[in-house]
């Protein structure tokens, strides 16, 4: 019986094609199931790999194994039938007892639960992924995402076991962005908003969306001894695809080669889908491992702009200089650090003490390194602030961006540079594509907030504003820029109370002072804008409490830095202007000359609309007429590049009361008193220039709208209201 069985199982195969037989034995089934089960053991070495610090060929041999088995695997399935007796060949088996039908169903059902094992394990990798609580979704901020040639550098993961060894891998992120940063081609997120993820463990779709970027790169650093692990993979962000990946095993003292290395690696992944030919690896300056080490806690200090950790990175760069004294990144990052330790931004030196200690440190940078953007940066910071050199500072930033386009620091000090100068809409593209690239980058934050609502941008300072506090609502600036928007929509209170809030936070720096002591004065808390608030919030109500002195002293002070606003606005009102006249005419040999050292601002040009006032008074009609064109001049060259501010209405208010067209002027300050202007005082007596509008009918009314405004403000803090004299009755007083 065993012969016709035979024979007919031959008749049998010789009428199916192979692609029926290889159905019909299941070999498809197999093939499927083997594919399914071989992923899900590389995903569990993958991880295993991370824990237990696997080689990096462990996986790949894995890899190897299994495809190398699915042959053998294919050829079993083949040749072998599993019967109700146990496996046997497929030629022995009696086609009519065949059961490859009931073992197809089972193959089935292992392929189903395999599939479904595999969909679990993907959704488990994207819920780690994803942060418990607010998510980057929650940012109602639209971002251009459609740029394809794009990349964020996350902070990569510290593996060490100490977390003092942190600032290592954020160095080693840091220096591979800048690398990245130097291909113009590619648009390279800024530090400060990639680093803003560090540890957050967002879904990385998010992360691309939030950024406006295409691509991003992650991974990790595990230091031992003299030996680092640096893993690095690139991500393709809209759907978390892995497009390339690598680990690097080297001796430390071969770091900077190893951030060349990756860097090239990645940019020859980004060449294939998305450069042109150009390819540019800006090579790290080399030292020490010990001297990187502290060149890089140092430089991570710096980056957080508080005065006390910049102190000390001064001292760790002392300490890098003294290891390598030809190490040219640690001059300018030292040169750049005691201008920041100014009196002004974030320390304690006088400004044009730490100016000149600085510029030291970035002039030896410079000799060992022309070619250093920092270098370069540090130069511009060391120039910009004088109106006579401003121009040479553009020069020193455009320089240092051309070196590294992403050198956040240089496009914000070129931002105030263009000010200086009086470019403000240049100012305004600048510091518009740099909230793009880097919106966490937060010595820009409040230049930001600052400029869009100089030109009237209120919605586009409000999205900034909305971005910055979803993604980091813990941020005390996002404070400052609440209390920025508030201020310009003439909500004084309000903008008093977002900076108390501020205040209680922490530390503050110059500018944060600068805008709590303009609500302190505002509301008539005079002590207290003197000891909290900026030294240019300070000689008004000096001289309000009676002090006329220290007043006095400290105007002069300030106008030996430069900024003779605060003198000349005392020697208006105590009807000095021949004072104020000497003081020009002394030093300038021209109204002119005097307005290009005091160029002004987006609000307004006050130097020169007080030497016009005090020509108005002193009859000089010829020098009254020089000052009026320079500041006509300057108000038509804001109003032509878009500014759009109370501030800039009301000077321009000024100038239309000294021309003597008091119409305009009244329409202009009727304008701005409907916008929330208020005075802490009575006007007539506390600014001189609306003494040209006092004897007009229609100034009591706009001064009773001023006080109104004022006790607004007064109240929304707190604070009784003041009476017609602008005093606090005494039973309000001790009812406070």
């Amino acid at each position: 019986m065993a012969a016709p069985a035979k024979a007919g199982k031959s008749l049998g195969v010789q009428h199916l094609s192979v692609f029926e037989e290889l159905k019909r034995r299941n070999v498809f089934r197999i093939a499927v199931a083997y594919a399914i089960v071989s992923w899900i053991v590389l995903q569990i070495i993958d991880v295993v790999s991370s824990i237990f610090e696997l080689p990096v060929w462990a996986p790949k041999l894995v890899f190897v194994i299994l495809a190398v088995g699915a042959i053998p695997a294919l050829i079993f399935a083949w040749a072998f039938e599993m019967t109700p007796d146990g496996l046997k060949k497929e030629a022995d088996v009696d086609r009519s007892k065949s059961i490859v039908g009931t073992t197809g169903r089972k193959l089935n059902y292992v392929i189903v639960a395999t599939l479904v094992l595999a969909v679990a394990l993907l959704l488990v990798e994207r819920q780690t992924m994803e942060r418990p609580g607010e998510s980057v979704a929650a940012v109602d901020v639209a971002v251009d995402t459609d740029e394809p040639s794009s990349i964020a550098v996350l902070p990569f993961v510290n593996m060490t076991s100490d977390p003092e060894q942190e600032y290592f891998s954020d160095g080693i992120s840091e220096e591979i962005l800048n690398s990245l940063a130097a291909v113009r081609e590619l648009k390279v997120a800024g530090r400060t908003s990639s680093f803003a993820f560090k540890g957050r463990n967002e879904d990385l779709r998010l992360i691309g969306d939030a950024l406006g970027v295409s691509h991003i790169l992650e991974g990790s650093v595990r230091k031992s001894g003299g030996q680092v692990r640096i893993t690095a993979q690139l991500i393709q962000a809209d759907n978390g695809f892995h497009l390339w990946s690598e680990t690097y095993d080297r001796e430390l003292v071969d770091v900077f080669a190893i951030q060349d290395e990756i860097a090239g690696e990645i940019l020859a992944q980004l060449k294939l889908k998305l450069l042109g030919n150009d390819e540019v690896i800006t090579e790290a300056d080399r030292t020490s491992p010990e001297a990187y080490e502290l060149y890089l806690r140092a430089r991570q200090r710096i980056s957080g702009r508080v005065g006390s950790e910049i102190e000390i990175a001064v001292n760790e760069l002392d300490e890098v200089i003294k290891l390598d004294p030809q190490y040219a990144p640690a001059y300018a990052q030292r040169g750049i650090a005691t201008m920041l330790l100014s009196e002004e931004q974030y320390g304690s030196l006088p400004d044009t003490e730490a100016n000149r200690r600085g510029k030291r440190f970035v002039d030896q940078a410079l000799a060992l390194n022309p070619n250093l953007a920092y270098g370069w940066a540090g130069r511009g910071l060391y120039l910009y602030d004088d109106p006579a050199t401003a121009e040479e500072a553009i020069d020193s930033l455009m320089k240092a961006l051309e070196i590294n386009p992403n050198l956040i620091d240089a496009s914000n000090w070129l931002n105030n540079t263009l000010r200086q100068v009086g470019d403000m809409k240049g100012a305004l593209g600048v510091i518009s594509e740099l909230v793009e690239r880097d919106p966490f980058y937060r010595p820009a934050f409040g230049n930001a907030m600052q400029q869009f609502n100089s030109f009237g941008q209120t919605e586009k300072a409000e999205e900034l504003l909305r971005r910055m506090a979803a993604l980091d609502p813990d941020n005390p600036d996002v404070l400052m820029g609440r209390s920025v928007n508030y201020l310009f929509s003439g909500k004084l209170g309000e903008s008093l109370k977002a900076m108390e809030e501020r205040r209680a936070r922490g530390p503050m720096n110059g500018v944060a002072k600068l805008y709590l002591g303009i609500g302190l004065v505002g509301t008539q808390q005079y002590q207290r804008a003197i000891d909290e608030g900026n030294r240019f919030n300070a000689v008004f109500p000096l001289y309000e409490l009676g002090k006329h002195e220290e007043a006095h002293a400290l105007a002069r002070s300030n106008a030996a830095q430069g900024f003779p606003g605060d003198l000349f606005y005392l020697f208006l009102r105590e009807n000095r202007e021949q004072d104020l006249v000497n003081y020009v005419e002394e030093r300038w040999p021209s109204v002119e000359a005097f307005a290009q050292e005091n160029p002004g601002d987006e609000y307004g040009q006050d130097v020169v609309s007080s030497l016009a006032l005090a020509y108005k008074r002193l009859g000089n009609e010829q020098q009254f007429t020089a000052a009026i064109k320079v500041l006509d001049r300057h108000h038509q060259k804001m109003l032509d590049q878009g500014i759009n501010n109370v501030a800039l209405s009301r000077s321009i208010a000024d100038q239309n009361a000294m021309e003597g067209d008091l119409d305009v002027a009244f329409e202009r300050l009727q304008a701005s008193v409907k916008k929330g202007f208020s005075s802490p005082g009575n006007p007539i007596d506390i600014n001189p220039h609306f003494q040209l509008l006092a004897a007009d009918a229609r100034f009591a009314a706009i001064e009773a709208s001023m006080r109104a405004n004022l006790n607004n403000a007064r109240a929304v803090v707190g604070l009784p209201p003041v009476d017609s004299n602008y005093r606090v009755p005494e039973d309000s007083a001790t009812a406070l």
